[in-house]
């Protein structure tokens, strides 16, 4: 018992190295700057005061205004809350499946292997990107459709590496002795399988993330995702690119906010020494 208790805290100060730590600080804050801003400010970020137009910083707005005299302090926190939500959105949407169909595939083996790794095969011979554009494609001014099309690029990693972790543990004297005893598979998953693999899923979703935000901002960078009005990170600096010598501090706001949303997560994913 207590050389157990020894090895989840090893594992414990492993898990959260300095860097993580950091990370996960810098995230929320920066979570916190994304949704509590309209519970401190009242201000609508599609609003226009033409008279504000790429004004500076003042005492009720403190980032200043775009080229439209619209809130940069309120479309900034809107287009976090939108990248934010449909990077979560992605990488739930692709771990489940991924995590589940690895596992299927490793405990199975045979036939369901060899199918599950068809499919993951044929998602793999399209281009992420261009599985992306497709859905944006089909169904224009949708965020919806970015996550989608995000989701079924990223569930790849997750079942790829689920599955090879997965066919050296079922393998394993441990997990062949809960099998003899009886334990069915969700006690052989949650006590055996999902402790190993938690870690690299924490690390793969976080790169993953961090994936999603570049992608749809990149998108929107090119014109091709979330459409004006709709407040959106990559779409701030399209929009204000060409007053970059009148508002420098306008256009820096969105890109500053990508910049330290992909380091956070680069941050949380870390190294997994063990």
């Amino acid at each position: 018992m207590a050389a157990d208790l020894a090895l989840v805290g090893a594992r414990a100060t492993s898990f959260w190295s300095a860097q993580r730590i950091v990370g996960v600080v810098l995230l929320a804050a920066i979570a916190a700057f994304a949704f509590l801003t309209p519970f401190v400010i009242d201000t609508d970020p599609v609003r226009q005061s033409l008279r504000h137009a790429l004004g500076g910083p003042t005492a009720a707005e403190p980032l200043g205004y775009d080229h439209l005299g619209r809130s940069m302090l309120a479309r900034l926190s809107a287009a976090l809350r939108l990248s934010l939500g449909l990077a979560l959105l992605s990488v739930v949407t692709a771990a489940v499946p991924g995590i589940a169909l690895g596992i299927l595939a490793a405990w199975k083996g045979g036939v369901v292997d060899r199918l599950v790794s068809l499919v993951a095969d044929a998602f793999l011979a399209l281009p992420g990107l261009l599985l992306v554009l497709m859905f944006v494609a089909i169904v224009p001014n949708a965020p919806w459709a970015l996550y989608v099309g995000i989701s079924l690029v990223l569930w790849i990693e997750y079942f790829r590496l689920t599955r090879s972790v997965t066919r050296a543990l079922v393998a394993s004297p441990a997990v062949q002795a809960s099998r003899l005893l009886g334990f069915g598979p969700l006690y052989v998953v949650r006590r055996h399988i999902w402790p190993e693999i938690a870690p690299l899923v924490l690390t793969v979703g976080a790169f993953g993330a961090a994936s999603a935000i570049a992608a749809i901002a990149a998108l929107s960078f090119v014109s091709v995702g979330v459409r004006p009005p709709t407040p959106e990170l990559g779409l701030m600096m399209t929009e204000l690119l060409p007053y970059y010598h009148e508002a420098p501090h306008a256009l820096l706001q969105p890109v500053v906010a990508v910049f330290l949303l992909i380091l956070s997560l680069n941050f949380i994913a870390g190294s997994n020494s063990r």
